[in-house]
């Protein structure tokens, strides 16, 4: 568990994953900027079965108040800038489900998660990516610690047309 003030971050265990299986195609935990076609029914079951929704190159972590409401989840996988272990980086992201959005658990499972890669992986680069309209990511990113870096012009096809996306980072010691 990784502990947080408003939130913690937790393991995905087997009894999640009807949670997870509904929120997969449900539009108020993935927004429109999460949307990205109808997913299988039995998705995490498939993913689970595969590494338990965590290891090395990727993984997911369920964001829960401390009332032990599940409000989230947060995700990330490795990315690569070099063929050497030493030009690996993480790319993260977050789905927060509609009513708990604007309480802060954004911003502190975006800080959590990077400071856990941080202290796990021996990285310089913890990144995020979000639409250039989702003000309120950005937002929360910045708050987290993220510094933007810019715009890649029509990288993401989602619901019918392409999306610029702004890239943030965060790097060890900041």
């Amino acid at each position: 568990m990784i502990q947080g003030e408003k939130i913690y971050l937790r393991v995905i265990t087997r009894s999640d994953l009807a949670l997870l299986n509904a929120w997969a195609n449900d539009p108020h935990v993935q927004s429109e900027y999460g949307s990205f076609g109808l997913r299988p029914a039995d998705v995490y079951e498939r993913r689970f079965a595969e590494n338990g929704l965590l290891s090395a190159q990727s993984g997911q972590l369920l964001v829960v108040t401390h009332d032990d409401t599940p409000v989230g989840r947060v995700s990330y996988y490795q990315v690569g800038y070099g063929p050497n272990e030493g030009s690996k980086a993480y790319n993260i992201g977050i789905s927060i489900i509609t009513e708990h959005r604007g309480k802060g658990y954004g911003v502190e499972a975006q800080s959590l998660l990077a400071a856990y890669l941080f202290s796990t992986y021996p990285i310089m680069r913890v990144e995020a990516v979000t639409d250039r309209e989702n003000i309120r990511e950005q937002r929360a990113l910045e708050k987290a610690g993220f510094t933007r870096e810019g715009i890649l012009r029509q990288a993401q096809w989602r619901s019918g047309r392409w999306h610029d996306q702004v890239m943030y980072s965060k790097l060890r010691g900041e």
